[in-house]
């Protein structure tokens, strides 16, 4: 467990604070966008990365993924909590640089 510091602030998290890989079907380019919320950068899944993983899901309810399958969705699982984390300390950062 780790406990991330903004300013006066800690927030504890259960993430390494390394990802010993990504999925292999990531595109090098443009798996992730930004967009501004209030001015603050937030980062989301492409619509292509975002439409595999909701491919992978959707085969996931109708029989079993192959092994490979859930290790792929068990990575995009991941790098969506490290996205989770990455915009929240800069929303948290932002709040505390508005509140100074």
């Amino acid at each position: 467990m780790k406990t991330v510091y903004f300013g006066k602030d800690a927030m504890t998290t259960n993430l390494p604070m390394k990802l010993s890989h990504l999925p292999n079907s990531l595109p090098l380019d443009g798996a992730v966008r930004i967009e501004l919320m209030e001015g603050v950068p937030i980062f989301r899944a492409s619509s292509l990365v975002q439409g595999r993983i909701e491919a992978l899901l959707t085969k996931q309810k109708e029989s079993a993924l192959t092994s490979e399958e859930n290790k792929e969705l068990d990575e995009y699982e991941e790098l969506d909590d490290y996205l989770s984390l990455v915009n929240r300390t800069i929303r948290n950062v932002s709040l505390n640089q508005n509140e100074s």
